[in-house]
């Protein structure tokens, strides 16, 4: 007896394990083409239809939504053989296995699909569909080349697109054919075309229109896709509708739903772009503005701090004017304080010596009184002031003034700012006359 322990099977969920089984059957089938009978064929009010498609060996129930009905071009009843492609998923609310059809045409139509599935697995084993050969699309595309036909409804499509999302884009057209024998060639020649022209297309829009599996052969060219892979500027491949799948949309560096979304996904709507533009315009000016605020309060302080060199000037020499004072008064003081002391002593001196010294003393007296006259000072108590301009040079002629200019004038008891309004030029009779400025 074995004593290996026993494996316990992992226990699931009813709809996690319908979910893994969906998951599994997309991995191994999709996409997948059946061949059978229809058989239970019916039309609900919705427009969807629902059938069972079957052969001696079994049967698969399916479902196909209005929009892929929409395409049948002939009556379906039961017993028609058929061809059918799409996809098998579960239907997790019973559990059944159920074939999404996509796309429903009568029997011996399936060689084509097959050559589809065969050069499909081909191109895909040698790396053309790998996600890491794909390149990203410019953000800001300014030139865009379009292949598609002169007469497809596609160019109306996407021209009107780009004129509403973003009008500044050029477009470069590179007509070619894009249905019949000679389409491959003709897409493959425009895709070269619009390499050599200059300035290159910043994006190339590969489109076309809806239509069956032979309207759109032409895409599943082997030269076409290596065209597509072999481009030098990203192509976006937008063919059919949304469940049209072709070996170009698989090359593409981005694959498009419809020839619209194409334009809509390799042009970002412009008002969206300038909207953010003007909100990073307004960030911009308010920092800058807010950054000019603090730099102007800054230089106001220091502003205050230096204070006008003018009034920086008539404050010094305010403090030379007291200094000044303080000299004469105290020469005065001394010089009276000599004078008692001589006069004290006078009394002791003999006479010729007392003549000799009332005769300095005279001409200490007068030189004092000529000091005294000279002290500004007493010339401001006059009535008189000293004009200094704003680097605080002494102002005594008309000429060294002019309209508008600021100055300072020192009085008896202070300084003044004052600005000079008109000028008027003296005699010199007026220079000398004696009247106060």
């Amino acid at each position: 007896m074995s004593d290996a322990p026993i494996t316990q099977p992992r226990v699931w969920a009813v709809g996690a394990l319908c979910r893994a089984v969906a998951d599994a059957l997309d991995a191994r089938f999709n996409p997948v083409a059946v061949q059978g009978e229809i058989s239970g064929f019916s039309r609900a009010a919705s427009g969807h239809c629902y059938f069972s498609l079957k052969d001696g060996q079994g049967q698969v129930r399916c479902a196909m939504f209005r929009r892929a009905a929409s395409l049948v071009d002939f009556n379906v009843r039961d017993g028609d053989l058929v061809e059918v492609r799409g996809r098998l998923t579960v239907y997790e609310a019973r559990g059944d296995l159920q074939m999404v059809v996509e796309s429903l045409r009568k029997a011996g139509q399936g060689t084509l699909f097959e050559q589809f599935l065969q050069r499909k697995a081909k191109l895909e084993g040698e790396g053309l569909f790998a996600p890491a050969r794909k390149r990203p699309l410019p953000a800001f595309p300014a030139r865009l080349g379009l292949v598609t036909s002169l007469g497809a409804a596609a160019l109306h499509d996407v021209v009107t697109a780009l004129r509403r999302r973003a009008p500044h884009v050029e477009v470069v057209l590179a007509p070619a054919s894009v249905q019949g024998l000679q389409a491959p060639g003709e897409l493959v020649s425009a895709l070269g075309a619009l390499q050599k022209i200059a300035p290159r297309p910043d994006a190339i829009l590969l489109v076309r229109g809806g239509g069956s599996l032979e309207d759109l052969w032409a895409f599943n060219d082997e030269q076409l896709a290596r065209a597509i892979v072999s481009s030098a500027i990203p192509v976006v491949v937008g063919v059919g509708h949304e469940t049209d799948f072709t070996i170009a949309d698989f090359c593409a560096d981005l694959r498009a739903p419809t020839p619209t979304a194409a334009a809509e996904l390799v042009a970002p709507p412009r008002d969206g772009w300038l909207q953010g533009l003007e909100a990073l315009e307004d960030d911009l000016r308010d920092a800058l503005q807010g950054r000019l605020d603090r730099l102007s309060q800054r230089l106001d302080q220091a502003a205050s701090r230096l204070g006008r060199p003018s009034g920086l000037a008539a404050r010094q020499q305010a403090v030379l004017t007291q200094w000044e004072q303080r000299l004469n008064r105290a020469t005065t003081s001394w010089l009276h304080q000599t004078q008692r002391r001589l006069d004290a002593a006078e009394g002791r001196w003999p006479a010729a010596g007392r003549a000799n010294l009332r005769s300095r003393i005279d001409r200490l007296e007068r030189a004092a009184l000529r000091l005294q006259a000279l002290d500004p000072a007493v010339v401001l108590q006059r009535g008189y002031a000293w004009l200094a301009d704003a680097k605080g040079r002494t102002v005594t002629r008309v000429a060294q003034l002019h309209p508008g200019e600021s100055v300072n004038a020192t009085l008896a008891d202070g300084t003044a700012s004052l600005q000079v309004i008109t000028l008027q030029q003296g005699t010199s009779s007026d220079a000398g006359s004696g009247n106060p400025s």
